[in-house]
């Protein structure tokens, strides 16, 4: 039955095939063939049909250029080979009739699809079939040829040339350039484009070129002309478009009437003679043995010229530049870079819209007198004019201007309606700028040491950056303010600019303002009700800074150690940074949507001004105090005027009574009372025995004084806690959960399901309390000796227990169901260590003295241990680093002293 199928299918493919064949080809049939077969390209010309034969590796060879190399070019076939094709190909298709795929594609879409292909695309689809074979090989794809960089022989060319006899455009480089573009003019009669490079090109070559009727564009790169003797000439009746770079060649004319575009940029001719009228472009930049002489001569054969590139041709003079302006009235485009000696003086170019004269020496101040003529000038480049010193000019179309590197420049005076761009940059004894202008919207000047003056009518100027203009004094603010120059202005870049003192900006508009590195600020008062951001890093001299009112929505004074008077109006801010402002003494706060308020080492800030705070932003949810002394009872009284706040940070301080906090804060969630040394053992009696601070999760007790009694009713009680933090506690000595000290036994049970895997005391603990402990840091507590954590002390929720820098710890016994992380490092008395914690995935056990044993049978039950660290332990060989994966074969990286980690 399959037999059958197969054989049907075949016989209908046959039958389609051979009624395409009928009709053109209408119906094109695709079989997939192995990766060995072999394929046939036929080439249509003109007087019939050739074909080729290539191997499918040739194709895949052809690629990043438009023509194949040496071996790409399809070579002839006889006709017998082109007959079997079809036979060969039926033998193959018989092999394959599962992968049959039928598509419709007439001859007229399949040249459509196939006009979006390049070259080597062609190459691939002509290998499909044979209606692909000749749609691929259609003459319109195949104008355009690229030899560049390929070794082709002349008989390769010669035949492609046969096939192809419309070729319009022809691109080739190298030895056999003059061979091959010998054979191409002697045989394509359309060509309209030719580029060759890299090759000898004779005398021979140019007569010849009125045999190509309908060239345009002639270009040549890097070339030899010639014989190095005689005049090359040029001569076309049609030719539009020439291009003669980087060829080495004595005298060259050109006789072109229709010609519209030249360049002989980087040529080392030392004539040249043109007879162009209609010539629009020319370039002859670099030109460096083109005398005076010769470049007047043919400049001023072109009255047509529009655009001149003389860069670099440095024997060019005024009198050459007024001759050329006699002759070239509609001249627009001028650069004549690094001509030294040229002045303008007596040039008057009134068509010029582009002028470009980098590191010319000859142009001075009185230059600018000539400039001023070109009244439809738009664009001025004058970088590295050394000689130049002041520019002043009043061009009602000018748009953009540069200015760099002008070492003696000492004055800008514009006044132009249209300036949209300006760039002075590096001109260290520039001093004055005064600008005019309804268009420009980005000023950018920086580094300018010397400015002292600025003066801007700029309606629309909407950015300034005058970065590292350290001259600059306060009077410079005058500009941006409303009434100012500048009424668009929304971002003022001030950076280091150290001259400024005091900086008073009052502005509707400005929207971002950066004083970064202004060390000389003493003074800072801004009224900028949209202002959105504000830099003030590096301004550590700030006395005082109001900020009344302004559109902040957070603001960090903390780089301003010296502030002593704060005030801040900011409807919209939600974040203030006041850490390490030392001195600060009187501040006024009137944000009603501030949320975090960070005042960390503000030493005197006072009861007073934390109470007018709270006031003035009720909204406060973070409030850190830490190291502040001057707070105190009447100050922490006032936080019942902040329903929202969460977070409480009072370290470093010298309280004594929390019972304000107990009070006010009811919905406090984060406690720190870092190093709070006058905190006495009863201080914290309101949390464990009066219920106080219901919501609290997170508290913090490290560096203080407590009693271990104090401690142990703590943890015993607020079952509630989930991180506890007692870093550095010296009167922290045996931590144990399983006795009877603290109450443990009478705590009131929490209804969460603790989950059980180990048999031991089960019942028991299921009656006990459930503690909501996640993470428990006592590092460097020196006086813990033992460490107890049994499964009846009910830690379900522990997942962190970091007991590290404890050097007195001896023992280590923790049953606790999720734990994860457990660090005991540079604990150097630890001896005994016993785990039965089953999801324990880190274990630390840096610089221990523990034995490689008591490491054995800890880890054994660990069961999803993945990272132990050994590291500097001296009673662990790294000979027990397999015996630990024995016991424990979860783990993937094992840290030890004789390998960073062990895989």
């Amino acid at each position: 039955m399959e037999r059958d199928s197969s054989n049907r299918r075949r016989s209908d493919g046959g039958s389609s095939s051979a009624s395409a064949e009928g009709t053109r080809r209408k119906r094109v049939k695709i079989y997939s063939d192995s990766e060995d077969s072999h394929f046939a390209i036929v080439y249509s010309s003109n007087t019939g049909e050739s074909s080729a034969s290539v191997e499918r590796g040739v194709y895949d060879n052809f690629r990043g250029s438009s023509m194949p190399s040496d071996d790409d070019v399809p070579k002839l076939m006889s006709a017998d080979e082109e007959c079997n094709f079809d036979e060969k190909h039926d033998s193959d298709i018989s092999e394959v009739d599962d992968l049959v795929v039928k598509m419709d594609l007439t001859d007229d879409l399949l040249h459509m699809v196939f006009s979006f292909l390049d070259h080597p695309n062609l190459c691939k689809a002509a290998r499909v079939c044979k209606q692909w074979r000749t749609a691929s090989a259609h003459e319109d794809f195949w104008k355009s040829l690229n030899f560049e960089d390929r070794n082709i022989s002349v008989e390769q060319f010669e035949d492609i040339c046969r096939r192809y006899p419309n070729i319009t455009a022809i691109r080739m480089s190298g030895p056999a350039t003059y061979q091959l573009v010998m054979r191409a003019i002697s045989s394509l009669r359309n060509l309209e484009a030719l580029t060759l490079a890299r090759g000898h090109i004779m005398d021979n070559f140019f007569h010849t070129l009125a045999d190509c009727p309908l060239l345009r564009r002639l270009s040549i790169n890097d070339a030899t002309l010639g014989s190095g003797v005689q005049e090359i000439s040029v001569n076309h009746d049609r030719l539009c478009h020439l291009q003669l770079t980087k060829c080495r060649v004595m005298r060259i004319a050109v006789r072109c009437p229709q010609l519209e575009t030249m360049s002989l940029k980087r040529s080392n001719m030392a004539q040249t003679v043109l007879n162009c009228p209609l010539l629009q472009e020319l370039d002859i930049g670099s030109c460096h043995k083109l005398p005076d002489s010769a470049i007047r001569s043919a400049v001023t054969s072109c009255p047509q010229l529009v655009s001149l590139d003389m860069s670099n041709c440095s024997s060019v003079s005024d009198e050459t530049l007024r001759e050329i302006s006699l002759n070239c009235a509609n001249l627009s485009f001028l650069d004549a870079s690094y001509c030294q000696n040229l002045s303008l003086e007596t040039v008057r170019l009134p068509m010029l819209t582009v002028l470009k004269l980098h590191s010319c020496d000859g142009i001075t101040s009185a230059s600018m007198a000539a400039i001023a003529h070109s009244s439809m000038l738009e664009v001025l480049e004058l970088d590295n004019c050394n000689l130049l010193t002041s520019v002043s000019l009043d061009l009602p179309r000018l748009q953009n201007i540069r200015l760099v590197h002008c070492r003696k420049f000492a004055d800008l005076n514009l006044m132009t309606l249209m300036l949209s761009s300006i760039l002075v940059s590096n001109c260290p004894v520039l001093r004055r700028i005064n600008i005019t202008s309804n268009s420009l919207q980005k000023l950018t000047i920086p580094k300018q040491d010397s400015l002292t003056t600025l003066a801007l009518q700029c309606q629309s100027l909407q950015e300034v950056d005058l970065s590292e203009c350290e001259s600059l004094n306060n009077s410079v603010c005058n500009i941006f303010n409303d009434g100012g120059g500048c009424p668009m202005l929304k971002s003022l870049v001030l950076d280091n600019c150290e001259s400024l003192t005091s900086v008073q900006f009052i502005s509707t508009s400005l929207i971002s303002l950066s004083l970064g590195g202004c060390r000389a600020i003493t003074n800072l008062d801004l009224t900028c009700p949209n202002l959105e951001r504000v830099i003030l890093d590096g301004c550590d001299h700030l006395e005082r800074a109001l900020f009344c009112p302004v559109g902040l929505s957070s603001l960090n004074l903390g780089i301003c150690p010296k502030l002593n008077t704060l005030s801040i109006e900011a409807p919209f801010m939600t974040s203030l940074e006041l850490k390490g402002c030392g001195v600060l003494s009187e501040a006024t706060i009137n944000c009603p949507l501030l949320t975090s308020l960070d005042a960390s080492f503000c030493s005197q800030l006072t009861d007073d001004c934390l109470s007018a705070t709270t006031v003035s932003c009720p909204l406060i949810e973070s409030l850190i105090l830490m190291s502040c002394p001057a707070i105190g009872s009447d100050g922490l009284l006032s936080l019942y005027c902040l329903p929202n706040l969460t977070v409480l940070d009072l370290s470093y301080t010298f309280l004594v009574n929390l019972q304000p906090i107990f009070d006010s804060c009811l919905q406090l969630k984060v406690l720190k009372l870092q190093a709070c040394k006058y905190l006495t053992d009863t201080s914290l009696e309101p949390l464990y025995k009066g219920g106080a601070l219901p919501a609290l999760q997170e508290l913090d007790l490290s560096y203080g004084t407590l009693c271990q009694s104090a401690i142990d009713e703590l943890l015993a009680c607020c079952t509630n806690l989930t991180h506890v933090s007692l870093n550095g506690c010296v009167n922290m000595h045996d931590f144990n959960w399983g006795c009877s000290r603290g109450q443990i036994d009478n705590i009131p049970a929490v209804n969460t399901p603790c989950e059980t895997r180990l048999n031991e005391n089960v019942s028991e603990s299921s009656e006990q309390s459930t503690r909501l402990l996640q993470n428990l840091n006592c590092v460097g507590c020196p006086n813990i000796r033992k460490v107890v954590i049994p499964l009846k002390a009910n830690c379900c929720h522990l997942l962190f227990l970091n007991l590290s820098l404890s050097a007195n710890l001896k023992e280590v016994d923790v049953t606790c169901l999720n734990l994860c992380f457990l660090n005991l490092s540079n604990c150097s008395s630890l001896e005994f260590l016993k785990l039965e914690c089953p999801r324990l995935t880190s274990l630390f056990l840096q610089a221990c003295n523990i034995d490689d044993e008591a490491v054995e049978a800890a880890i054994s039950k660990c069961t999803m241990l993945e990272t132990l660290d050994v590291r500097f332990c001296p009673k662990v060989s790294s000979m027990s680093m397999g015996r630990f994966r024995a016991v424990c074969p979860s783990l993937k990286r094992i840290f030890s002293s004789s390998s960073t980690m062990l895989p």
